[in-house]
């Protein structure tokens, strides 16, 4: 099978280096990929938005399957396009159609999907500029913190909690009239604050059948002990510990189940993943947010544990049978440690060398902000490389990633180091 992955970070070349495993996989492409990609894959110079290059790619090298990492090009409407058009229609695109994708490109549409379908979550109200004064009043009723969210897309950065109630009042007006976030902003989603552990649960689904993919928790926060500012993603563990069987089957109940009938319900178009955020508030899940592709870097500790073929597994859900594939995990922890820019998630530099990586034997190394620049690997992003372990218990698959991070060396190279602390 000739397949076709979208994306450039961490969780694209963990898709690819899944992949590769399966002796179904003939051809393998990346758009536009990263320097890990090239390695393993044919790195194509195509941007991630840019449809009719995709679609010009697609037919050229007559590929069967195409996995959309990212989210931008899911909410853009990819899976429409290729249903949509006579030449393309027959592709398997892994991915929710666009209106599917509301769940992610609009907190606002998420917040209305779990309401009528009686998913719980925080109690919330959205605004505009033109009820700014409606919002500060809400935010006068709310216990501090407070939460604001961006209603569009921010690259992850769209979520401000706040202790003081004079600064929140204050960024929900940068937001709405001085757009903090751009037109991610236009719309704002303040929510009541819910005191707890968060974990992510990953579900692939055809749109009626659907597999719980292996939990896994990550670390947002720049600094240890989860402090200053948020990123795209520190590091993460896979499972949970606290997420034992009773509390999943909760999970599964409350959340999981009423999902996937709300989206057969509302007739929405959906074979690819959901990734819930949810917060445990006192033995009970609660859902913080929907994603609707694999998060970064969760994906890079959630696949490595999949033993199931994964082209099989996409295959299934592209056909809508799903229910016909068993998927089997490997019992190890795995863990990622997620090494930076300096300065990174404010300003930094790129084009720094990297060296050390082919020293490392015991541990993986995803790419995620790397090119190659004069026959070398250099950073190109702010999170630049992702080291996954797996061992029998987190704690030994940590030290593992810790070990062969101190191989690796770029300048102004940064990485927490206490990864998996409140557990």
């Amino acid at each position: 099978m000739n397949i076709l992955v979208l994306g450039s970070g961490g969780r694209e070349h963990a898709f690819a280096y899944k992949l590769c495993e399966s002796t179904r996989s003939e051809n393998l492409y990346v758009a536009p990929g990263n320097a890990g990609t090239d390695k393993i894959a044919q790195n194509v110079p195509i941007g991630v938005n840019d449809f009719p290059a995709i679609k010009e790619f697609v037919k050229e090298k007559n590929i069967h399957m195409v996995v959309v990492g990212p989210e931008d090009p899911l909410v853009r409407g990819i899976y429409d396009f290729f249903a949509n058009d006579e030449a393309l229609k027959n592709v398997m695109v892994i991915g929710p159609s666009s209106n599917g994708a509301k769940l992610e490109g609009s907190k606002e549409r998420a917040k209305e999907f779990m309401s009528a379908h009686g998913i719980p979550t925080a109690a919330y109200q959205s605004f505009t500029a033109d009820t700014l004064v409606e919002g500060k009043a809400f935010l006068e009723t709310l216990q501090a913190p407070y939460v604001l969210k961006a209603d569009g897309l921010a690259a992850g950065k769209g979520v401000l909690i706040l202790k003081d109630l004079n600064e929140a009042k204050t960024e929900l007006e940068n937001m709405l009239t001085h757009s903090k976030f751009g037109a991610a902003s236009e719309k704002v989603v303040i929510e009541e604050f819910l005191d707890g552990i968060e974990l992510s649960v990953f579900v692939l689904t055809d749109g009626k059948n659907y597999k719980i993919l292996p939990t896994a928790k990550d670390y947002k926060r720049i600094g240890e002990g989860d402090t200053g500012l948020n990123t795209g993603g520190m590091g993460a563990i896979s499972p949970v510990p606290f997420a034992d069987q009773a509390f999943m089957q909760k999970i599964e109940e409350r959340i999981v189940k009423p999902t996937v009938n709300g989206l057969q319900t509302e007739e929405i178009e959906y074979k690819g993943f959901i990734f819930i955020g949810l917060i445990k508030v006192d033995g009970d899940p609660f859902v913080i947010e929907y994603n609707v592709r694999m998060g970064d870097p969760e994906t890079e500790v959630v696949l490595p544990r999949i033993k199931t073929d994964l082209v099989s597994l996409l295959e299934a859900t592209a056909t809508q049978s799903l229910d016909a594939v068993a998927l089997e995990i490997d019992e190890r922890a795995a863990t990622t440690v997620m090494a930076v820019s300096g300065g990174y998630p404010e300003a930094y530099e790129k084009g720094k060398e990297i060296t050390g990586i082919e020293r490392i034997g015991t541990s993986i190394v995803f790419h995620a902000g790397t090119t190659i620049s004069n026959g070398n690997v250099v950073t190109s992003g702010g999170r630049v490389l992702a080291v996954t372990s797996l061992d029998k218990d987190f704690r030994r698959a940590l030290e593992k990633s810790y070990e062969n991070l101190d191989e690796i060396s770029f300048d102004k190279m940064y990485f927490r180091k206490d990864i998996g602390f409140d557990l």
